[in-house]
Parts: structure tokens; sequence; C-alpha cells
């Protein structure tokens, strides 16, 4: 499977999943119900596909193997990632 981001390296990959974490732990501040915006790029949730025929079947929630970058350059990393409601949390 792909990430939706395409990334180099399995460390960029790593550092997106622990930015988005980080980002779920201390969400924005709220004021009255609603968030309160600032000046700081708000991170996204890493997201995965399986390309080709088989697409669209993808499990949301387990464990997931990962790899990149995407075709047609030569794979360079691979991965094993834990996935929770169709985002990755967690990749070793």
């Amino acid at each position: 499977m792909y990430t939706r981001i395409n990334f180099k390296s399995k460390k960029e990959l790593k550092a997106a999943v622990d930015l988005w974490n980080a980002y779920l732990a201390s969400p924005p501040d709220m004021v009255d119900g609603v968030p309160v915006r600032s000046s700081a790029k708000v991170p996204q949730a890493v997201r995965y596909f399986q390309p080709g025929p088989f697409g669209g079947a993808e499990p949301r929630e387990g464990i997931i193997y990962l790899e990149g970058p995407h075709y047609p350059e030569p794979h360079r990393w691979y991965a094993q990632a834990v996935a929770e409601n169709g985002v990755i949390v967690k990749v070793k």
C-alpha cells in the first residue's frame, strides 16, 4: 500500500505521523465549542490506499504494510504501520 503523500523516506513518514499524533494530543484552544484559529499550519492525517485493481477494500483498522516512494520510482523503504479509522497512528 502507498500513503496519500508520496514520502521519499520512512523517516519522513514517521515524522508526519508523529506530528499528527502530537497535534491530536494537544488540540487547538476552544472558545464556545469553536476552535480558535492560529497562524500555525494544521498537520494532515496520514492516510493510505492500495493502487490498481485491488484498491478500495483497504483495512481501516489494524496492521498494514507500506512501501514508497510511489511507482514508477523504485521502492526504497518499507514499513509496518498501525491504522485506526483509516489513519496511520504508528509506524515501526
